[in-house]
């Protein structure tokens, strides 16, 4: 009796032992697993510490630095800055130029936008439906994305031109009296919107990822259940991109709202600013003229910053009404 009772005393203390043992091996390995993701914490900020100083550099302190022109009158030739108060935001709202080019900006954005996703959308559905040679095809609607800018003007200056262009050359293939894309202005953002299409490899390749990442049997559900090819698009494939798509939306929208780059090598490569129609003067050309061929830089830096604003306030728009429309398979709005 005597040693089952001293037997039963011991029990507790060897249970306390147990716990004690056990509670130090798990603080052990959290005191591990932290010590690991530490480290892999500093390795990861390690290899993405070169982005980390490009931004600084480049973003943080150049936007600073611009809101600060933004205030001032600055001289370049004697790099001295003067400062203005409100005066080059007032000018943004007096200046016909800055209204204008405000205008076609948001034109063109209108345009391009809806046609680039489009056929963007089209470009992926087509590879997505190869499956012999689909790596042959992704590369070959891939390679006017590579293309330089310099290169692409060059050649859609001869498909636009209005009296040997291709372009027109296939319209009165047809019967249909070709327009002077880059000399009448109702017909200059088409042009330039015609240009812009030509490189939405890059969005295609992301909604093929997106495409490609929609589960087999969700089709062969419907299919089973009678949907045909039409319904299973907009019930299943659109609603399951629709986070790509929304993600495109605000990119695109981005791009076009700072297009500088097919307007710029269309009309004003040869520097004869006066010569080049109206309807091409977009606000990211008026902002470069502003800064870099007029030297006003407290205007420029007043433009930046005005496009920022109406970028973010756009950007936020698309996001409230993104909730509606865009499906997320965790049942979350966006």
């Amino acid at each position: 009796m005597r040693g089952a009772g001293a037997a039963a005393s011991r029990r507790p203390a060897v249970a306390a032992e147990a716990v004690r043992e056990l509670d130090a091996a798990a603080g052990s390995g959290r005191g591990r697993k932290s010590n690991r993701n530490r480290r892999e914490t500093v390795a990861g900020l390690l290899f993405i510490s070169p982005w980390i100083i490009g931004f600084l550099i480049f973003t943080v302190i150049s936007m600073s630095y611009s809101l600060v022109l933004s205030f001032t009158d600055y001289d370049l030739a004697t790099n001295t800055m003067d400062p203005v108060g409100g005066e080059n935001f007032v000018q943004l709202v007096e200046n016909p130029r800055v209204l204008m080019s405000l205008g076609n900006t948001f034109t063109f954005a209108v345009m391009a936008v809806p046609l680039e996703l489009a056929m963007a959308l089209l470009m992926a559905l087509l590879l997505n439906s190869v499956r012999r040679g689909a790596g042959l095809f992704r590369v070959i609607y891939y390679l006017p994305k590579m293309t330089p800018a310099v290169a692409t003007a060059a050649v859609f200056l001869l498909l636009l031109n209005g009296n040997q262009g291709a372009i027109n050359k296939f319209l009165d293939a047809i019967g249909i009296q070709g327009p002077q894309w880059l000399l009448d202005p109702n017909w200059v953002k088409p042009s330039i919107v015609i240009m812009s299409v030509w490189a939405v490899a890059g969005s295609a390749v992301i909604l093929l990822a997106a495409l490609q990442a929609v589960p087999e049997e969700l089709y062969e559900s419907a299919a089973i259940d009678g949907a045909g090819p039409l319904r299973r698009f907009t019930k299943i494939t659109l609603p399951m991109i629709s986070p790509t798509i929304f993600f495109l939306v605000i990119t695109l929208t981005i791009a076009s709202l700072q297009v500088f780059d097919q307007a710029y090598l269309l009309f004003y490569r040869d520097g004869a600013d006066s010569s080049a129609p109206e309807a091409a003067l977009f606000y990211g050309i008026y902002l470069y003229q502003q800064a870099f061929q007029q030297f006003n830089f407290g205007l420029a830096a007043a433009m930046a910053w005005l496009l920022f604003a109406i970028i973010l306030l756009i950007t936020l728009v698309q996001f409230l009404v993104g909730r509606r429309f865009v499906h997320y398979e965790s049942g979350e709005g966006s």
